[in-house]
């Protein structure tokens, strides 16, 4: 039972997590095409404000702050009672209420149909937009060797 809830929470860290990165054109592209949304009721309508990013040293390293970041962030309930949460970098109340609404459909028998139409698809452009800079960079990379000269 908790081996299932640990693994439940993990896939929503995922997703919610692949939302909050997408690009906003690539998200609403996606979510356009899986039609009309559900009727559904705000708890928090989309709010823009700031938090504190922290980072480490080396990524290990003691944490300090590293700045601040615009992030929009709104929940809605679903008229079935499902609770959806949506927090999105950037200033796109648009964005932060269709991840919300996909946060709260990733919870209902409608998660499969929205994993293959929207979630999969997200995964796969930002995968590959992330290989495309890390090749770009790799073409950028410079070796360094040393030539020893004769033996002692």
């Amino acid at each position: 039972m908790a081996d299932q809830q640990n693994m439940a929470i993990a896939a929503r860290k995922e997703w919610m997590g692949l939302l909050a990165r997408a690009p906003e054109d690539a998200l609403m592209e996606l979510w356009g095409e899986v039609g009309v949304p559900p009727s559904f009721d705000w708890l928090r309508s989309p709010e823009v404000g700031g938090v504190m990013v922290r980072g480490r040293t080396g990524g290990t390293g003691a944490p300090f702050n590293l700045g601040e970041m615009t992030v929009t962030r709104c929940s809605l309930v679903l008229t079935d009672g499902t609770v959806g949460h949506g927090y999105v970098q950037g200033r796109s109340k648009r964005k932060a209420e269709a991840a919300a609404l996909i946060d709260a459909l990733m919870q209902t028998d409608a998660a499969g149909d929205i994993r293959a139409r929207v979630i999969t698809p997200l995964s796969q452009q930002m995968r590959a937009a992330r290989m495309a800079r890390a090749a770009k960079a790799a073409a950028t990379k410079v070796e360094f060797f040393t030539l020893v000269r004769g033996e002692d």
